[in-house]
Parts: C-alpha cells; structure tokens; sequence
C-alpha cells in the first residue's frame, strides 16, 4: 500500500510539472507574439493568428521569433498608414 500511495504522488507530481511546463511555453509564445504588435488591437489579433498559423504548422521552438518578426513584417508593410 505505502508504494502504492508513493507512486500515486510522484505521477500527480510528474504531471503537474508537466502541466505547468507547457502553460509557461504557451504564456511565453503569446507574450512574444504580443510584444511585438504593441497597443494596436488589429495588429494583436493578427499576430495571435499568426502564432496559431505557426503552431499548425510545426514551426520550432528556436525558429518561432523569426518566423513571427516576419509575420510582423508583412503586416507593417500591408498596414503603413495605421502605424500612424
């Protein structure tokens, strides 16, 4: 019972700090993709579709802020007169 009650808690633990890994890359990715589109709220939501774009399409980790500073490129170069 005691290895039972043992292995009950490292899993639940294991699992947990699994959780919690994943919750922190996913904050990151969207505090990166955020930060880069500023206040502006159209430009916000295009760069949090442009992070989903990215996650369909298995853009690495390491490859990610470039992959969105060109996202953020087109959308600068499509939108000139509403950067104001």
């Amino acid at each position: 019972m005691d290895y039972l009650i043992i292995a009950i808690a490292t899993l639940s633990g294991l699992y947990f700090h699994w959780w919690l890994f994943v919750r922190i890359r996913r904050w990151t990715d969207r505090d990166l993709a955020l930060s880069m589109a500023g206040e502006d709220q159209a430009w916000r939501a295009y760069m949090l579709a442009s992070l989903a774009e990215a996650k369909q399409q298995k853009v690495r980790r390491k490859d990610l802020e470039g992959w969105l500073r060109a996202a953020a490129e087109r959308y600068e170069s499509k939108n000139p007169e509403e950067l104001g």
